[in-house]
């Protein structure tokens, strides 16, 4: 099952910190639908002034799809308009993390 998480963090003094871990979305083996207005209603209702995203690939692919930049995309704009920062968005497949900033995708 694929699912989709949010970390949420960041106090005054900028320092990352967790405030909360929510798994906001499931769905089938190959696609979970996300949606870019719960995540910023999470952010706001937690005060973050930046998070970090995280889903898995239950198949173990550690590639990122043309579908995660996409939603990537989505979120750092929908973000950003409300001023907050999007540190990283994770995939975790099996015992590989792959970091999309890392990859300059974000």
């Amino acid at each position: 099952m694929r699912t989709h998480g949010l970390s949420v963090g960041a106090n005054p003094t900028r320092q990352l910190s967790l405030l909360r871990f929510v798994e906001l979305f499931r769905g089938t083996i190959d696609r979970a639908s996300v949606h870019p207005r719960e995540v910023v209603k999470l952010v706001l209702e937690c005060q973050a002034a930046s998070v970090l995203l995280v889903h898995n690939h239950p198949s173990l692919a550690d590639e990122v799809s043309s579908a995660d930049e996409l939603i990537s995309k989505r979120l750092v704009e929908a973000l950003s308009l409300i001023d907050v920062r999007v540190c990283d968005h994770l995939i975790v497949a099996g015992a590989t993390v792959v970091s999309m900033a890392e990859r300059g995708l974000l």
